[in-house]
């Protein structure tokens, strides 16, 4: 990948580097940041609260807020979701526009960090977006103390731009180790797929966030199946009831659900949070 001094992205580029370079670089630095220590952030709980569709917003042990594919204009997203006055990074799993949603406005505002795989990360920087970093799967991003890893997904993707679609740009997946060692898997928009049984053994992911409406993403029975690959503590749907058409449910998948998962399977309401 190269980087030109006319790029929009090099200098936001550069600066994920250098971040990235420096805490791989040191041993001590590393063990502070990634290692679950006995401090106020493993006695905080990590906040996650459901903003309909697959937006997610995280409010994380060492007081962070981060947002996954903040499309807030969804039908059932809250009426306050936009209402946020601090936000610090924003993910986001590809670009069709139901995912990129309100991401420019929000971090034009907050100036938070962008996370996105490398092509989309450019189109938002060349929309203004101030911070972007740029990334790819199996790419790990060290942000706050918090490591972002780009894992796969399956589904089509390209870039939504004012109703012209632009190629390129995967879709994907994130696993998100927070400051007190949680580890939050949100799948993307995705059917199921072998090689989330590698993400499971590679990352060992404590909550999983899947997509269960169906139609353009798995449903419950799929979804039910990738938790049998991912072997999860906590099981929560998403990308459901947005539509019509996305009509699968919570209530389907436990249904779905091997006996030994049933009860990981925590329902949230949009815009309540839940604390684990």
């Amino acid at each position: 990948m190269k980087y030109t001094k006319n790029s929009l992205l090099s200098k936001t580029a550069l600066t994920c580097v250098k971040r990235f370079a420096t805490f791989a670089a040191s041993p001590m630095l590393r063990r502070q940041t990634m290692t679950t220590t006995k401090g106020a952030a493993k006695k905080t709980p990590l906040g996650i609260t459901w903003l309909g569709h697959s937006a997610f917003r995280f409010d994380t042990p060492g007081g962070k807020v981060l947002l996954i594919d903040p499309w807030l204009d969804n039908p059932k997203a809250p009426s306050n979701a936009k209402q946020l006055h601090k936000v610090d990074a924003i993910l986001i799993t590809h670009g069709h526009n139901d995912h990129i949603g309100n991401c420019v406005e929000i971090a034009t505002r907050t100036n938070a960090m962008v996370v996105a795989i490398y092509e989309v990360a450019n189109y938002l920087g060349k929309k203004g977006v101030p911070n972007v970093c740029g990334i790819n799967k199996s790419g790990t991003f060290v942000f706050e103390g918090i490591a972002i890893t780009m894992v796969d997904a399956n589904h089509s993707s390209g870039i939504d731009s004012d109703g012209i679609p632009l190629a390129g740009a995967d879709p994907a997946g994130f696993v998100i180790t927070f400051e007190n060692g949680s580890r939050v898997y949100h799948a993307g928009d995705t059917g199921v797929f072998l090689d989330m049984k590698l993400i499971a053994d590679l990352y060992k992911p404590d909550i999983v966030l899947l997509p269960i409406g169906g139609f353009y993403t798995m449903g419950p029975r799929e979804a039910a199946k990738a938790c049998e690959l991912l072997n999860p503590k906590i099981i929560i749907g998403m990308h459901y009831g947005t539509f019509p058409v996305l009509g699968g449910t919570p209530q389907e998948l436990k249904k779905d659900l091997p006996p030994r998962y049933k009860k990981k399977l925590r329902i949230l309401e949009p815009g309540v949070r839940a604390e684990f």
